[in-house]
């Protein structure tokens, strides 16, 4: 096995891409799986192995060539992450972690049986559960894949009957697994960043307002509006859950806030896109503080870089133009950071991220919207 700081990532899309601008002044060597050289993160890294996460032999590979193995998201086998373990390799989230966080079924049921707070839910194995419990919690109700969505997939709003006959179906003959939530009424969501290392140490950040647009977190805004009790009660929630599940790396946690509740709708073990303020808005962003956690190191200072800070989503913009033609507009508007993710232009697709510092909520929120308006060309709804 290899020896020094050198870390695996599977998965080469904008998570690690992040991660390898992190690891530079550590001096971290990152080895990358891709699916694609032409993935994201594969762009600026040196070591790149071509292969697809579900490819044991390619898994192998990268973590026969690194210290420690991680993941730029949650698509490889649970258990051949096992075998690597009692292999003697290291995975960082382990097996377990990852297990847990590719099953909303088993996130539900285990976060409920040590009494934190969730929405109300149930197994689908057919349309007439959800008609059950539409009868029990009423219309409408959140039909979700158990395994898979993001960014609004996965995720099916159904007002009656006829609709859930309809998603039920369509599920179905994907595959998937479902489950039936209550449709909550929202004040407002919230994600909690989290990271723990190997001796149990763990940091927090503090609460990050999250704005939702088209099923897609478009916005980050911190310090949170709301009263400070629930912000806490968010934190205290975060420490339980980190505490119970004992991962490795960053874990985002994701929360509704409804009706003065806070109540937990989902996990992610890893570098999260509720989590990109932190580049510049915290003292230890959340991909140096992965990389620190999944390599046994002291984490860093959590604590806020300026009073206010706001993250936009660059989405492709539907004539198809390419934002980064029009970065020097952008650039022109005070305190601006601009990411790109080296995605190649499409009308929709996530492209990259502004984050703007500034003293005052809503003109450090106007002038992140700006530098989005004038890369994209395109007002925000």
């Amino acid at each position: 096995m290899a020896t020094g700081r050198r870390v695996g990532v599977v998965g080469a899309g904008q998570l690690a891409r992040m991660m390898a601008q992190a690891a530079i002044p550590l001096d971290i060597h990152l080895v990358l799986l891709a699916a694609d050289a032409n993935d994201g993160a594969a762009q600026v890294v040196r070591d790149v192995i071509v292969g697809s996460p579900d490819d044991p032999a390619k898994v192998r590979e990268l973590a026969e060539a690194t210290d420690v193995i991680t993941f730029d998201h949650e698509l490889v086998d649970p258990d051949f992450l096992a075998t690597l373990e009692a292999e003697g390799f290291v995975v960082y989230p382990s097996a377990a972690t990852m297990a847990l966080a590719q099953n909303k079924r088993r996130q539900r049921a285990e976060l409920a049986a040590i009494g934190l707070p969730i929405p109300a839910f149930a197994d689908v194995e057919s349309v007439q559960d959800v008609l059950d419990f539409a009868d029990q919690h009423s219309w409408p109700v959140v039909l979700k894949a158990s395994r898979g969505g993001y960014d609004g997939r996965g995720v099916w709003m159904l007002a009656d009957a006829a609709a859930s006959e309809v998603a039920v179906a369509e599920a179905h003959t994907a595959g998937l697994t479902l489950l039936v939530e209550e449709c909550v009424v929202l004040d407002l969501e919230l994600a909690v960043l989290t990271a723990r290392r190997p001796n149990g140490d763990i940091a927090i950040w503090e609460p990050i307002e999250t704005v939702q647009r088209n099923g897609m977190c478009n916005e980050l805004v911190v310090p949170v509006q709301t009263e400070s009790r629930i912000a806490a009660e968010a934190v205290t929630i975060a420490r339980r859950i980190v505490e119970h599940i004992q991962p490795v790396g960053v874990m985002a946690i994701e929360f509704f806030v409804s009706n003065g509740k806070v109540l937990i709708n989902e996990l992610a073990p890893r570098p999260h896109n509720s989590g990109h303020w932190t580049i510049e808005g915290a003292q230890t962003s959340q991909f140096e503080q992965h990389l620190r956690a999944v390599l046994d190191l002291p984490l860093g200072d959590v604590s806020r870089t300026s009073p206010v800070v706001a993250t936009e989503n660059i989405i492709g913009p539907a004539d198809n133009s390419n934002p980064v033609d029009r970065l020097p507009h952008a650039l022109l508007i005070h305190g601006t950071h601009v990411h790109f993710y080296g995605k190649g232009a499409r009308a929709g697709r996530k492209l990259g991220h502004v984050t703007v510092l500034g003293d005052d909520r809503d003109e450090t929120r106007q002038r992140a919207s700006l530098a989005i308006q004038q890369l994209t060309g395109e007002a925000l709804p």
